[in-house]
């Protein structure tokens, strides 16, 4: 009597994805393709897969918590007619929605609603002959706070001791059940050296004691994180038994305790950014990702880049020089895909000097000649040492402030210089300003009504949500080029 459709259809406005679920949810979401969620005899949850996937790339979409998803579909018309409710239908306890990802997660394919949507694209065939795929990046913030070393140690020592109740016998200096950093003067060198010696020494003592345990593997990673945070950031004190904040930042340094799998990142060389990166592969001309996936904020785009055009047609991919590298290079030539990528620079060994490219090698000789024209032998590790000509040499001032000018040939070497040549030519270059930007653009597309902060932790968890908010945007983007279904799927402007 109070179905939201009959009443209100007509309010939505056509074209937009809440009337195309309204029309199209049970062909898009079939419930065949979840029955493996739920095996077994005794039933399944009364909510329909079409329902709750409706719900979630909505919620995907707009960017809302799991509470404020609910929230809408109990209170918004557009929400109630594209899920198919009644106009008094409260909808279902948010806790589903977490209940379904931990289900999709753990199946056979936790990708499905992705490949539920990629299976359209392939159908209406869009794609078709768009053989280009631009890469790109950007750094996500992570759900949690970064914590320091102190707050690291005691976090990670607590952990250990709830994880393993053999432990809770042994006698530390420091209270473990006292929430919050200690009590001290931080501005004190000698009190903060104090507190971080009494912190690492209690580590020290619960690490000896847990080594000669049986552990499971929750205890072996309560053990294995403890170890790690208590030598990642430290360095011996002056004095036998102490010790301070080590000067520098580990390379792979974990940022949290509470989520293990987030790193530092740089946004740029000067701003610094935690949490996750986002990897993307576009197509440009429709604006579709093809691939995506969610690795540490360290992590380099190169071999993110190959992983994402695994699979893909033999094509041209679009790149800045993130993804520059010879390996890079090398990976991608390999499957056989032409490379429109920004080269690495090569930068001179004195300012204004002479660059790579200035000097002229010969890969099968394994010979060097130097812009001065002194030719000299690789060695077994790909060095050419000029010692004998350079203290004479009338270009020294261009090539080198050394005695002697070294001259190192990397394994992909060719494949770089290559890469710089070609970037010279008109046409190439022509190419990249057309198509790349559109890989910006879906990057803004990804993060925008505040998704650049995300909802969850750890890499798994959060490529899942990655998955489904680029399934949202790519049914978005369908419908903006036309897309319906008459028994097939079909883009009516192709």
């Amino acid at each position: 009597m109070l179905d939201a459709a009959a009443f209100c259809r007509g309010l939505v406005e056509e074209g937009s994805i809440y009337a195309f679920l309204a029309d199209h949810r049970h062909e898009l979401f079939r419930e065949e393709g979840f029955a493996d969620l739920f095996p077994s005899g005794r039933g399944r949850p009364s909510t329909p897969a079409a329902l709750i996937c409706s719900v979630m790339v909505l919620q995907a979409l707009e960017g809302l918590s799991d509470r404020d998803a609910i929230r809408a579909l109990r209170t918004r018309i557009d929400w109630k007619v594209a899920c198919g409710l009644a106009l008094d239908d409260p909808g279902f306890d948010f806790t589903n929605l977490t209940y379904w990802r931990a289900k999709l997660r753990n199946s056979a394919r936790p990708e499905r609603i992705f490949d539920v949507v990629r299976h359209v694209v392939a159908e209406t065939g869009v794609l078709a002959r768009k053989t280009r795929r631009a890469l790109d990046s950007t750094i996500l913030d992570d759900a949690v706070a970064t914590q320091d070393t102190v707050t690291q140690l005691i976090s990670a020592v607590r952990r250990l001791k709830e994880a393993v109740p053999a432990l809770s016998s042994i006698e530390l200096a420091h209270d473990y059940a006292v929430i919050g950093k200690p009590v001290i003067n931080w501005s004190d060198k000698a009190e903060r050296d104090g507190v971080v010696s009494l912190l690492v020494n209690d580590a020290t003592a619960i690490l000896e004691a847990a080594a000669v345990l049986e552990l499971d593997q929750a205890q072996s990673d309560a053990l294995g994180l403890l170890a790690l945070v208590s030598s990642q950031d430290v360095e011996p004190g002056a004095e036998e038994g102490s010790w301070r904040i080590a000067r520098r930042v580990a390379k792979d340094r974990v940022i949290s305790t509470v989520d293990v799998e987030a790193r530092h990142g740089h946004k740029s060389v000067a701003v610094r950014k935690d949490g996750f990166k986002a990897h993307l592969a576009v197509e440009p001309d429709t604006g579709i990702v093809t691939a995506a996936m969610i690795t540490p904020a360290n992590a380099p785009d190169g071999p993110a880049g190959v992983a994402l055009m695994e699979g893909e047609p033999v094509s041209e991919v679009l790149a800045d020089s993130a993804y520059g590298s010879g390996k890079t290079r090398a990976e991608l030539q390999r499957r056989h895909h032409r490379l429109v990528i920004k080269p690495l620079p090569s930068h001179p060994a004195v300012p204004g000097g002479f660059v790579r490219d200035d000097f002229d090698v010969d890969h099968a000789a394994g010979r060097v000649t130097c812009p001065a024209g002194h030719t000299k032998d690789l060695n077994a590790r790909g060095v050419a040492r000029f010692s004998p000509h350079c203290p004479s040499c009338a270009r020294r001032e261009r090539c080198t402030t050394a005695a002697a000018r070294s001259f190192c040939v990397s394994e992909h070497d060719a494949e770089l210089v290559a890469a710089r040549a070609a970037w010279r030519d008109a046409e190439i270059l022509a190419t990249y300003r057309k198509h790349r930007p559109m890989a910006e653009r879906s990057i803004s597309w990804l993060v925008a009504k505040g998704n650049r902060r995300l909802r969850y932790r750890g890499v798994a968890r959060n490529d899942a949500w990655l998955k489904l908010r680029v399934a949202a945007l790519n049914l978005r983007r369908l419908l903006a080029l036309g897309l319906s279904f008459d028994g097939t799927w079909t883009i009516s402007s192709a």
